[in-house]
């Protein structure tokens, strides 16, 4: 929807959220915030949604080593984890949503 990201940006602003990282993937926002519950409940307020919350885990890749990005996703596999999502926040950081399975 033409608009759609503007107003979500707004609306976190206008709350006091800042955006740490993220981005809008095949129609799909995720976006890395400090406060969680602050932003779900402005977009809610402002009919924006549905809006979901997750544990993220953030580490930093050492940029030398070439496949730590393999050699971390691996071990998240074999701990039977998914990798739902992947981005960098705005440090530089990867950022990794999570799920079972």
């Amino acid at each position: 929807m033409p608009g759609a990201l503007g107003e979500f940006g707004r609306v976190l602003g206008a709350a006091g959220v800042s955006l740490e990282g993220g981005g809008v993937f095949a129609g799909v926002a995720h976006f890395l915030v400090e406060d969680a519950d602050r932003a779900r409940d402005a977009l809610h307020a402002a009919g924006i949604g549905p809006v979901s919350v997750h544990d993220v885990v953030s580490l930093r890749l050492d940029q030398e080593l070439p496949g730590s990005l393999g050699i971390v996703a691996a071990r998240f596999g074999e701990a039977g984890l998914t990798i739902n999502t992947q981005y960098s926040d705005h440090a530089g950081n990867l950022i990794l949503v999570v799920g079972e399975g």
